[in-house]
């Protein structure tokens, strides 16, 4: 890195220097309690608020949409590997000669190693999506999440021969000790632009309307190989909706880049 120190933003300097005007009023005037324990609550109020609102960038950087200026989009695919999904998904990706990237979680990538294998072998990137996936990853400390964050890059690095260069957290939920890990373990913190909750919705025609509406140059869409929703025939609702985003987009003249691409 050209600079080793961590630089956390606006919100959380301003964080910082409260909790230590707190501090110095309560050794000043202990008999004022009640204020400071009122703008103690007020600032971990909006630091849960900017964790929980997955595209901000308040409590660090966080690529929400592609570079400007090109007519390119990102197709990011997250939970997996999944045996009984992904290797469909690739199938529908080489059909298109579409390239994605798969934000992969590491503990089931180290139980399917040769399916991970096979999604960059294909010519798509794999990247860091925590180690258990937990669905309390934004109310962990620095040292859980780090220790989430360092597992998973390992893993996939072994496996994959790639280290991850981005990281999504889990259900994009955070907290202010993500940006601090990140910037250690040299990843950069990644979202999206548009999704249509593809876990929970298993209607193949409302989850293709949501993402066509976010269909722009510059979109980063997410769908889910792991934990996809099912539709009423019993079909993963991804390899239902792919192709009918994979063609639409390739008819508005919109080219298909991995994150990584990004980066040059």
């Amino acid at each position: 890195m050209a600079d080793a120190r961590w630089k956390p933003t606006l919100l959380i300097r301003a964080s910082l220097i409260l909790h230590a005007l707190i501090a110095l009023l309560m050794i000043l005037q202990p008999s004022h309690w009640r204020i400071a324990l009122s703008i103690f609550v007020a600032d971990h109020v909006l630091l849960t608020l900017a964790g929980l609102l997955p595209r901000s960038n308040w409590l660090g950087p966080n690529l929400t949409r592609l570079p400007a200026g090109r007519d390119e989009i990102a197709l990011t695919i997250d939970d997996g590997p999944d045996p009984a999904v992904t290797p469909k998904v690739l199938d529908i990706l080489d059909r298109y000669a579409v390239k994605a990237t798969f934000f992969c979680i590491g503990e089931k990538a180290a139980r399917h190693p040769d399916l991970c294998r096979e999604i960059v072998a294909r010519g798509h990137d794999v990247e860091n999506h925590s180690q258990r996936h937990l669905h309390w990853f934004s109310l962990l400390g620095y040292r859980g999440i780090f220790k989430e964050l360092r597992e998973a890059q390992t893993m996939l690095t072994k496996i994959t021969g790639n280290a991850p260069l981005f990281f999504r957290a889990p259900a994009g939920l955070r907290n202010p000790f993500l940006d601090p890990a990140l910037f250690k373990l040299d990843l950069r913190l990644a979202s999206w632009s548009i999704r249509a909750y593809d876990t929970r919705i298993g209607d193949a025609e409302e989850v293709s309307r949501k993402l066509l509406g976010g269909l722009k140059k510059g979109a980063i869409l997410l769908m889910h190989d792991g934990n996809s929703a099912r539709t009423q025939d019993g079909n993963p609702v991804i390899l239902e909706v792919l192709p009918i985003i994979l063609s639409e987009a390739k008819n508005s003249g919109l080219n298909f880049v991995t994150l990584r691409d990004t980066l040059s």
